[in-house]
């Protein structure tokens, strides 16, 4: 199941009109019927990522894959429910810089919990801002599409 589907399934669970909740979140890292260990090529299809993506990640210092007894990577659901985290936030925006900090601060443990609060905190301001000026967009292009005659969207 690749990204796409994944992300349309948690998107099926926020409704028209709701705001985003935890479950939507639990829904994208679900990986029920996933088996416990995946090749690179399972994990890129899953994910719709390139083998090479997924590798850029490890080298980036971004997620740990155990190797098997000839060398090749397996992916546990962890990993995996790491790149998902990984993939949602580039795709929000967010700078591999950042991301490695984060994931860093991860590894130190507890004790950088408000610290990793905080980015996220950034973050979130920063995806609003770029909500409400993609919102404005939309408008634009709606009143537009309106003035061709067209319908506009919901």
């Amino acid at each position: 199941m690749a990204t796409d589907d994944l992300m349309t399934r948690a998107l099926e669970t926020l409704g028209e009109d709701g705001p985003p909740s935890v479950e939507a979140i639990h829904r994208l890292a679900d990986l029920a019927g996933a088996p416990a260990s995946m090749t690179i090529v399972e994990v890129a299809d899953l994910l719709d990522l390139s083998p090479h993506t997924l590798r850029y990640y490890e080298r980036a210092g971004l997620v740990e894959v155990a190797r098997d007894g000839n060398g090749h990577r397996v992916y546990d659901g962890q990993a995996v429910r790491r790149l998902v985290f990984l993939t949602r936030m580039r795709l929000s925006g967010m700078p591999m810089r950042d991301l490695q900090h984060y994931m860093a601060l991860v590894e130190e443990g507890e004790e950088t919990v408000p610290e990793r609060l905080d980015m996220l905190l950034e973050h979130r301001d920063t995806l609003r801002r770029r909500i409400r000026e993609l919102t404005l967009s939309l408008t634009a292009v709606e009143y537009k599409i309106a003035t061709y005659g067209g319908t506009t969207g919901p």
